[in-house]
């Protein structure tokens, strides 16, 4: 049987129901909307760039940034997460591979492309904040693992015996200093030079076929 008091309560429900919904999606917009700016900024300025700039280029106001993202290392870790997991994803499928060398080759073609993509990514994952623990486990682990894999290549004789792992540091740096007019274009390069980069690391003087030569022009962020 209902009683006012039930016909009340329903309601009151249907109303909060009506309220807060809109509120969670809100939320979730903004928090859309603060990594997409963080994202994009990072890829264009830098780390350095200030929060006060990433609440402004996402439309929300600081309180609005903090509440979501108290520091910057959070805001770095969540703006970058999926390309820390891709990141392992390559890592694991190169040492998953039966041939070291092609595991090897593997590696060093699909990690240039993810930063290529991404040229954020790059100054966060050299950076990788002491206190971050999910960058540092992350970075710590993929360099370990590629450490590990170089070495199996190298005693199958794919790679050269003087490869050390700051080679490949020096590989991502330089990668992120491709400059193009849009992402198809940086990916473009960037397998260029992650062939060149293959050449370079072969143990052997076989050479092979390069992909061709990108059209390359001022670089944007896009």
């Amino acid at each position: 049987m209902l009683t006012d008091a039930t016909v009340h309560f329903a309601k009151v429900r249907v109303v909060t129901g009506q309220v807060t919904h809109p509120l969670r999606s809100d939320a979730r917009d903004n928090r859309e909307r603060i990594l997409d700016a963080a994202r994009s900024l990072f890829a264009a300025e830098g780390l350095d760039v200030p929060m006060r700039e990433v609440a402004r280029r996402a439309g929300v106001g600081p309180a609005t940034l903090y509440r979501r993202f108290p520091t910057k290392q959070e805001l770095v870790t969540e703006a970058f997460a999926d390309q820390l997991r891709a990141c392992r994803v390559i890592v694991d499928e190169g040492l998953a591979h039966p041939d070291p060398w092609r595991g090897f080759c593997l590696v060093v073609e699909k990690t240039c492309e993810l930063h290529a993509r991404h040229p954020g990514f790059t100054e966060a994952f050299m950076a990788a904040y002491p206190n971050a623990m999910d960058f540092a486990a992350a970075r710590a682990y993929s360099l370990r693992s590629v450490g590990e894999l170089a070495r199996r290549a190298q005693r199958t004789g794919g790679l050269r015996p003087d490869f050390v792992l700051g080679d490949l540091i020096l590989m991502i740096m330089a990668n992120r200093g491709i400059g193009a007019a849009s992402t198809t274009a940086r990916v473009a390069a960037s397998r260029r030079f992650a062939a060149l980069v293959i050449q370079a690391f072969r143990a052997s003087s076989e050479r092979v076929p390069l992909p061709p030569v990108p059209r390359l022009g001022p670089a944007s962020p896009g």
